[in-house]
């Protein structure tokens, strides 16, 4: 088996086949494995009840693998050390929020074993350039890597494409959408009337900042004065500030921002079903809670900049020419230095004064020289003409009420997160439903004509609109482990995906499969969602 991409639904998807016996060659454009969690430096978006269910056996051995790391490594406090449930950075966003390094200790942990072994080979950096098809089947993949080794191909019985873009789509030929699809073909409401395939959500590069004493202003960013007077019709305000429009409402909100607020770290519980936890920036995506560590070995929190502001929405960068796709990574980059600069010099503060020049660019914490995340956090890739396809109607709390989401008799997971969509590339604010708890169809994984080619990512059969719950981080885990253990089971079953979805029969031993390896199928009774 062929994984191409080390995102979190790519490791899993490796760490699936390689239990099930299955030789895997898992390949990584970046320095980090993990997506998600790593290079791109966003802390896990979870849902509430992730430290009792929703989630499979080995996302939440990832999960306590980061909590081990830190108890085993970093000198905590005594009381921090014993808090079963210890939320690192006591982020108000996650019940998990960490230091990007940690979880790729802990993946590299976890394929150790396996890559020691010789199960799983890791072809690292590695970009997809190629694939060379025969009828419906990938027959090989291509790849630049670095070095010697220059253009590398690999071959496969099985393929899955865990890209953060969805990479493989285009170059193997398979169809795919892009964007936003219409209502005509959806049915969903909250979707235009006509297809829009050039508006995407919006990519970051995210960031991590401390505040410590000195003067630790960066160099004025080339696009600074652009992004400082960047006001979008739609906004209501000025992209570099601390207002923005509100998610659910869409009225012009103003959060705070206060560094190293001294507030009860051990107290705080993550719960975006009850509070949004984001009125002060800092702690809202903070991965290092200096109160948790002993005295001195923190001079300050670490925070996660992946706010509004530094949302990139002035054109996509998927299916464009190259050198418009570099030129606009170019400008994200641009506006998260000027987000950092604005901070330090201009924004207004508590006190009447302006600027922060005591926050400080963690280079280190995300291991770049520019101190920027090593790859751009996307919302959105392209995604398979799939089997079944998740639509709006399928989870919205609103239309489904006390039923809950779609009951799929081929569930391969389980998932839940509010439809959050950030603005896009065609203009669109935001777009935010309610979910209910939701099921990975089956169906949702596997092309509709491609036989060996499996979506093992956000690339899955979702619409523009459910794309938005999709897309987290223990959704995308389970994804690639349900791709991975398929994968495995059609190999020693000598049948394909199509054959397995197609027969009831089949698609419930596949599932006794899955619970045997900690795949939860369904939510329990009682779950609604929010």
């Amino acid at each position: 088996m062929l994984v191409v991409g080390g995102g979190l639904g790519g490791v899993a998807a490796a760490l699936a086949a390689a239990r099930n016996g299955v030789e895997v060659i898992l390949t990584e454009e970046f320095a980090w494995l993990g997506g998600q969690s790593t290079s791109q430096a966003v802390p896990p978006d979870e849902h509430p009840w992730i430290e009792e269910f929703g989630c499979t056996a080995s996302y939440r051995s990832f999960r306590d693998g980061i909590r081990e790391h830190y108890r085993r490594h970093y000198p905590l406090t005594a009381a921090a050390r014993a808090k079963d449930d210890l939320n690192p950075g006591a982020g108000w966003v996650s019940r998990l929020c960490h230091e990007p390094r940690v979880a790729v200790a802990v993946i590299d942990d976890m394929l150790r074993p396996h890559v020691s072994s010789g199960r799983i080979r890791l072809l690292q950096p590695a970009r997809p350039i190629a694939c060379a098809v025969e009828g419906d089947a990938v027959a090989a993949v291509t790849f630049a890597t670095e070095g010697d080794a220059g253009r590398v191909t690999v071959t496969a019985d099985y393929v899955i494409d865990a890209t953060e873009t969805g990479e493989l789509l285009p170059l193997s030929g398979a169809e795919y959408v892009l964007g936003f699809e219409s209502s005509a073909e959806t049915g969903e409401p909250s979707a235009p009337a006509v297809a829009q395939p050039d508006n995407l959500q919006a990519l970051s590069f995210c960031f991590a900042v401390d505040h410590v004493e000195g003067d630790h202003t960066i160099e004025k960013p080339q696009q600074y004065d652009y992004w400082r007077d960047y006001r979008p019709d739609f906004w209501g305000a000025n992209l570099l500030s601390w207002s923005a429009p509100h998610p659910r409402t869409l009225e012009i909100t103003t959060r705070h921002f206060a560094p190293n607020p001294s507030d009860d770290a051990l107290a705080v519980v993550a719960d975006q079903s009850k509070n949004p936890g984001d009125g002060n920036l800092w702690t809202f995506r903070r991965i290092a809670a200096k109160d948790l560590f002993e005295d001195g070995a923190y001079p300050s929190d670490i925070t996660l900049v992946n706010w509004p502001s530094i949302d990139y929405f002035d054109g996509a960068v998927i299916d464009v020419p190259d050198d418009v796709a570099a030129a606009r990574l170019h400008a994200a980059k641009q506006l998260s230095l000027s987000m950092l600069y604005w901070m330090q010099t201009e924004a207004p503060r508590p006190d009447g004064g302006r600027g922060w020049p005591g926050l400080r660019l963690r280079h280190d914490v995300v291991g770049t020289e520019d101190g920027l995340a090593m790859a751009p956090y996307h919302r959105e890739s392209r995604r398979i003409k799939a089997l079944e396809t998740v639509r709006e109607q399928d989870v919205s709390l609103e239309l489904n009420g006390p039923n809950g989401a779609r009951v799929y008799r081929d569930s391969v997971g389980v998932g839940m997160y509010r439809i959050d969509l950030h603005p896009s590339t065609g203009g669109d604010n935001y777009i935010d439903v309610g979910a209910a708890p939701f099921e990975i169809p089956l169906g949702a994984l596997i092309p509709q004509r491609m036989t060996n080619l499996l979506a093992g990512c956000k690339n899955i059969g979702t619409t523009h609109i459910t794309n938005g719950c999709y897309r987290l981080h223990p959704v995308e885990w389970n994804i690639g482990e349900a791709a991975g253990l398929l994968s495995a089971h059609c190999l020693k079953r000598g049948t394909t995906p199509h054959g397995v979805h197609a027969d009831p029969a089949l698609v419930a031993e596949f599932q006794d499969h899955l619970v045997e390896a900690g795949v939860e199928l369904h939510w329990p009774d009682g779950v609604y969602g929010y």
